[in-house]
């Protein structure tokens, strides 16, 4: 199957599943009803990993429908470094913004999720990790389903990722646990291949502050997180690797796959009434151009003979399932929508890593913001990229980062219930940067700064994901609610006590010159440090859990551990939207674990 940035549709020639795939310019060229044994709504992080899977079996046949553009030809998805440049405010982005948030300020700002092939694989930030055992235990014992649990999810690992070597070679002797990793997966996951001015002072830091050591490995399972470590990135090669260079790319030549790409999905189908009491099946999709590519673009109809999977993520998932009448009759009926299926769930339960930049101002020009207002210095690195894929655009951002947690015995814990899985998992990250990252914020003209970024792992405030309106191609109301809770602020707060210590150690004594900006630089008694808080921190954009995962018996939730959709035939959802709290790490790693075991469930249950 060929993909092009100028694809408008990727279909079948003669509209027969099993012929190969061929590139039509627009939805009238597309007649008739689509039949496929699968559906898949959304080919993202997850929803390319089961396109992937299912179609290792020659006789299945799988539509694929995204959104998005391709990504091919797209350099922004493809340098690591130009990771910050895919969103927000681009043709691969949806473009949303949260609602004005009370918990800051009412202020509104941008809510970045890939809108390309690949999702937010192809547009975040590289970051790779799995999750902590907790993390998963938790989720086995929610769900009542031990499959969900580490001891069985790490087999994932081995199919999933291809760890390789860095791009410049060096010995990583020391630098990662290859026991935890596997070598013959999908995903490329390599470690930092181009050095930092910064990088060996963070080191220096984990000998010099025994609060926070050296951690070899940080990608987690059942080896300890906490600690500073070496960023692990999804790359290889110095290139992006995302599930639409890996796990699409390898399936390309199946016949019985096709991926559309610019096939806006608006609605999911109720085909009748399903085989259990009480259910309703929904085995059919409507779906048209997505806007601004074809003037008056017809409506199709496709059908699935056994399931659709809805991957959409977890603005778009909630969004579609409240659309196709399945949510809250109360919120559905204020915007016109018959329900067909009672759940007050769908779109509850939206749960966010925030991110705060604390930034600082440096001595000499050692940080990449010279490099980066250099056209000439940007050009060359550009050109060494496009060479040879080696040099600073070749890596990802960042090259180290750390995970701490609230001492046990810290007073917000007297009122509060520790919201981590267990002692093992974070409560915040720490992001070491050796340049200005502030989004939405332009670098200034002059000075070299690091940013000491401070992401709350496991957050308590909970948010929502609602209907603007009956048209599909309305934005949702997006209210994550940050910072409603104490325990969030409390949290972050000592995150930001805990950087000012870091970068005050000896090994930052010649370098770090002080705060930047005077809301940081004034931040100093708890009631300061909040309110500088509140009026700077946003998202890193890992939203989870509006389409919530419970056991199988229980009235609340969403989906069930096989990720069903509760109340539903035909219908299951497989992204991150099911998970029923956010992991304790970056949420790529998890989401592509997920999608893996997803897969098996689903051949099991079709006997595939």
């Amino acid at each position: 199957m060929q993909l092009s940035a100028l694809t408008v549709f990727l279909a079948i020639a003669s509209l027969v599943p099993s012929s190969l795939a061929v590139t039509v310019s627009s939805a009238a060229q597309v007649k008739g009803s689509l039949t496929y044994d699968y559906i898949i709504v959304g080919g993202g992080n997850a929803g390319l990993v089961v396109a992937s899977r299912l179609t290792e079996d020659p006789s299945v046949s799988v539509l694929v429908l995204e959104a998005g553009v391709s990504d091919e030809g797209v350099l922004t998805a493809q340098v690591p470094f130009f990771g910050p440049m895919v969103t927000p405010n681009t043709p691969y982005d949806w473009n949303y913004t949260v609602v004005p948030q009370k918990g800051m300020n009412g202020r509104t700002f941008a809510y970045p999720r890939g809108h390309i092939l690949g999702g937010s694989s192809s547009a975040n930030y590289l970051i790779h990790q799995y999750g902590t055992d907790e993390d998963w235990n938790r989720l086995a014992s929610v769900s009542g389903d031990n499959g969900w649990s580490w001891s069985n999810m790490k087999q994932y690992v081995q199919k999933h990722e291809k760890f390789v070597p860095p791009i410049d070679g060096h010995n990583t002797t020391g630098q990662f646990i290859p026991s935890l990793h596997g070598f013959h997966g999908e995903v490329s996951v390599t470690l930092p291949g181009f050095n930092q001015t910064i990088d060996p002072r963070v080191l220096e830091v984990t000998k010099q502050l025994p609060q926070f050591p050296f951690n070899e490995d940080t990608s987690a399972g059942d080896h300890d997180i906490l600690g500073i470590g070496f960023v692990q990135s999804s790359g290889g090669g110095g290139v992006r690797s995302s599930s639409s260079t890996t796990y699409l790319a390898n399936a390309n030549k199946r016949s019985g796959l096709t991926v559309v790409v610019n096939a806006y999905v608006t609605k999911l189908v109720s085909t009748g009434n399903g085989r259990s009491p009480g259910t309703k099946a929904f085995r059919a999709v409507q779906f048209t151009s997505s806007p601004g590519t074809v003037p008056g673009a017809t409506t199709l109809t496709a059908t699935a003979r056994k399931e659709v999977i809805v991957s959409a993520g977890s603005v778009g998932t909630a969004q579609l399932l409240q659309l196709s009448g399945i949510g809250n009759s109360a919120d559905l009926k204020k915007v016109g929508i018959n329900t067909i299926i009672q759940n007050s769930d769908v779109g509850e339960n939206l749960s966010d890593h925030t991110l705060l930049p604390n930034l600082f101002t440096v001595r000499g020009n050692q940080s990449f913001d010279s490099v980066l207002r250099s056209t000439d210095l940007v050009t060359d690195a550009l050109n060494q990229w496009m060479q040879n894929k080696t040099g600073m655009f070749a890596n990802n951002v960042l090259n180290n980062y750390g995970f701490a947690r609230l001492p046990s015995n810290s007073d917000i814990f007297k009122t509060t219930r520790d919201p981590a899985p267990g002692p093992k998992s974070p409560h915040w990250e720490m992001i070491f940067s050796n340049l200005y990252f502030n989004p939405g914020v332009p670098r200034p003209d002059t000075g070299s700064f690091m940013t000491m970024i401070v992401v709350l792992l496991t957050p308590t405030s909970r948010g929502t994901i609602k209907l603007k309106s009956n048209n599909p191609f309305d934005k949702p109301l997006i209210d994550p609610q940050y910072l409603t809770t104490q325990f969030d602020v409390v949290a972050i707060r000592e995150g930001v006590k805990a950087v000012k210590n870091i970068l005050a150690a000896p090994a930052f004594a010649d370098y770090v010159e002080g705060p930047f900006g005077s809301a940081f630089a004034s931040a100093k008694t708890d009631a300061q440090i909040e309110s500088y808080v509140r009026g700077l921190t946003s998202t890193i954009f890992h939203p989870v859990g509006t389409a919530s995962m419970s056991s199988q018996f229980s009235k609340s939730g969403v989906v069930n551990p096989d990720l069903t959709v509760k109340g539903t035939e035909g219908l299951r959802v497989v992204d991150a939207s099911v998970f029923p709290f956010i992991p304790s790490t970056h949420t790529q790693g998890p989401v592509y674990l997920l999608a893996e075991r997803a897969s098996d469930i689903i051949k099991q249950a079709d006997h595939i």
